[in-house]
Parts: structure tokens; sequence; C-alpha cells
């Protein structure tokens, strides 16, 4: 079976800039193990599958190693494809995800995307966290997936040196 694979540099206004993804269009729904496989083979920061469902498109988002929930240079790079190389009618796209409906709306040249918002709140400092960046932080705030944490001034973040074994014990997938 051949399957059409783009990449795309998201956020760039010229080529070899940006933030690469590669988009793969399936005729048929893959096995995760085998859309683990492409992405591995790409070697990108996220692979998108994207099939057709309906009103919607299905997408689904694989680093080399793991699927993730959502990726928003992906889903742009799709959205990319299908107006630019698939030629998608219309000023519109809606994707069905993991994360929920992702709507891309075009508007001349431009991509817009309707994320969806995390919700976040504050947590109390975590000895863990504190270990991993290197410092403690003013206030850390935990959303779905990530913790935020603040600090007092840009000097504070410059002169950090996070211990990245110990933030990848971090139940999160990453600290902001």
């Amino acid at each position: 079976m051949k399957i059409p694979i783009y990449q795309i540099d998201a956020f760039a206004d010229h080529k070899f800039s940006g933030n690469p993804a590669a988009v793969v269009f399936p005729s048929v729904k893959l096995q995760p193990d085998i859309m683990q496989y492409i992405a591995a083979e790409n070697n990108l920061a996220e692979t998108a599958f994207v099939t057709s469902e309906g009103e919607y498109f299905e997408i689904r988002w694989f680093t080399p190693t793991i699927e993730v929930d959502l990726c928003g240079h992906a889903t742009l790079a799709a959205a990319h494809a299908l107006f630019n190389h698939l030629d998608y009618g219309g000023n519109g796209i809606t994707f069905s995800s993991k994360s929920g409906l992702l709507h891309v709306r075009k508007e001349a040249e431009l991509l817009y995307l309707d994320f969806p918002a995390d919700a976040i709140k504050k947590v109390e400092n975590r000895q863990d966290v504190t270990n991993g960046l290197g410092n403690l932080p003013k206030e850390l705030y935990r959303g779905r997936d990530d913790f935020l944490a603040i600090f007092d001034d840009e000097d504070s973040i410059i002169s950090l040196s996070p211990n990245m074994d110990a933030l990848y014990k971090v139940p999160s997938r990453g600290i902001i």
C-alpha cells in the first residue's frame, strides 16, 4: 500500500524553517503500532495521521516513541496539506481528536487554529519539580498534562540548571 506523506514546516515563511511535522493520509485506518513505526521512521517531533470521518477528519499524532493527545503544529501542517496540496474546498476544517474537535479556518493564506483551553490550578511546590529544575519556583500550577513554574524574573530562569533525569521522573508530560 502506498501512503501519501507530506513534510510541512509550520510557523514558517520560507523553506527549511519553522517547526516540521509529517502528515500522513492513509486510505484506510492504520493500526497504532503501524503508525508508531511510520512516526519513528519519519523521526520528526510529530507525525499526524489523518483519515476522513464523515463531516470531520480524524487526526492522531505520534512522536518517534509515543502517541500524544494534542499537537498544534502538526494540526496546522495537516490543514495546510489539505488546503494546499489535496485541494480541500472551503475555508474551514474540523478535526476529531483525542482532545476533542479542533477547528482550523483559512483566511487568505493564513490558518487559524481554535485550540482547546487547559484549566490550570495552583498547587503546592513539589520537591521533585524543584529538584528537576534546580531552583524553587515562586508559584507552581498544574494543568491536565503539564506543570507551569513561575519565577521572579528572567535571570532566575536563565540561571536554571535542570536535571533532565529528575525531570523525566516527574509525573507529567512536561514542565513549562
